[in-house]
């Protein structure tokens, strides 16, 4: 992942922080950070490890670049080029966290939608305005809003262009907690590494079948499970256990 044009990213051996980094237009999306955002998914697919998804000082992402969704063409629409990639993203191997101070709109609110966990400042400001726009929010917004909030709070967003604070947030749970800015990405580490210290194979499997489609269920738990119980790291954690419970 090097070589970036629009994110700064960081590795570990069990996560990746992206930082999102076109500040002069305010984190705009524009087809480089996709195509950028598209090679850190390459990546994750490959090596997966956790995500972490922050931007600046003061702003997420102010949505999708206007100046190209104003040249681009019912052809361009049929491309999905901002729903490939958050799906990419939302399908990665293991959990993606979304770390939001300041705006989070339009497109930038629906990278946020596509992560599994959305923690925020109280200066959050997230929303989806297209319709002002003369568009929709054809990235994700029309159906993952109202599966996180649901429809009624979805509708206000969407058709009158609703934007929620950061206490609104909480208190619809689209975030799950809220820090002053400065504690933003260590408490996302640390929610990172509640994730990281179980079993990575156990983790994959749980996203895996928790965004399995309902008619699957519960064969899906049935496969992944004779998976895990056959497995070595099942077997230690396991005897590490009782060994712990026998030594109280």
């Amino acid at each position: 992942m090097n070589g970036m044009r629009t994110l700064l990213v960081e590795e570990a051996d069990d996560r990746v922080v992206v930082r999102l980094n076109r500040p002069e237009t305010r984190n705009a999306i524009d087809q480089r950070m996709v195509d950028d955002l598209h090679e850190v998914c390459a990546a994750l697919e490959a090596e997966p490890r956790i995500l972490i998804v922050t931007g600046g000082d003061g702003v997420f992402a102010s949505g999708a670049d206007i100046a190209e969704l104003r040249e681009r063409t019912a052809a361009d629409a049929r491309l999905l080029i901002n729903a490939t990639v958050f799906g990419r993203i939302a399908a990665l191997p293991l959990p993606v966290i979304a770390a939001l101070d300041g705006y989070a709109l339009g497109g930038g609110a629906e990278l946020a939608y596509a992560a599994d966990f959305r923690i925020g400042t109280p200066r959050l400001r997230i929303g989806n305005p297209e319709t002002g726009l003369g568009i929709i929010a054809a990235a994700g917004a029309l159906w993952r809003l109202a599966e996180l909030v649901g429809e009624p709070l979805a509708k206000e967003i969407v058709l009158a262009g609703r934007i929620l604070n950061g206490e609104e947030a909480l208190a619809a749970r689209l975030v799950t907690e809220l820090h002053e800015p400065d504690a933003l990405l260590p408490a996302a580490h640390a929610l990172a590494d509640r994730i990281a210290a179980n079993d990575r194979l156990a983790t994959r499997y749980t996203k895996a079948v928790f965004h399995a489609p309902r008619s699957e269920h519960p064969a899906a738990e049935a496969d992944a499970q004779a998976v895990l119980f056959e497995s070595p790291e099942k077997q230690r954690r396991m005897t590490a256990f009782l060994e712990r419970r026998r030594r109280a």
